[in-house]
């Protein structure tokens, strides 16, 4: 049986590991929003971090994670261009919030770390399918040379 359509180009093995990648992200990304929605709406910390009895820096900065990461997950997990994007804003938004404000935030190491290093594996990743990208580029016929 013939397939009704030409046939779809095969991944490479970098492009499944960069899509198995950011669905890793993006578990990640719904923990931590589920984690502020939590705490958000009083169910961690034991009630003491509900919205209405936080101060207005830490109003500001868990409602729109709890929003953000959520909305990121769902790009990463989608392989859109605008999942990584989301995540560059809320990983931008936590490093901001423990290493320029550390007095109101207080001081986390492990968090801006992690982001770092995730920063770190999606660029590797994106220049190794930019390489591959580029070596198939070169061994294609081309039709131009004598």
């Amino acid at each position: 049986m013939d397939a009704d359509s030409p046939a779809t180009p095969r991944l490479s093995l970098t492009e499944i590991l960069f899509v198995v990648f950011l669905r890793l992200i993006a578990v990640v990304c719904l923990w931590f929003g589920l984690q502020y929605w939590g705490m958000l709406v009083g169910y961690s910390f034991e009630g003491r971090a509900r919205f209405d009895l936080l101060n207005l820096p830490w109003r500001a900065a868990a409602a729109s994670l709890a929003v953000v990461y959520p909305v990121a997950a769902l790009g990463l997990w989608l392989a859109v261009s605008w999942g990584p994007v989301l995540w560059a804003i809320a990983a931008g938004i936590q490093i901001a919030m423990y290493q320029v404000w550390p007095d109101i935030f207080g001081r986390n190491l492990i968090i801006p770390l992690m982001h770092g290093l995730v920063a770190l594996l999606y660029a590797v990743f994106r220049l190794a399918i930019w390489l591959d990208e580029r070596r198939k580029q070169e061994e294609r016929v081309r039709v131009d040379l004598p």
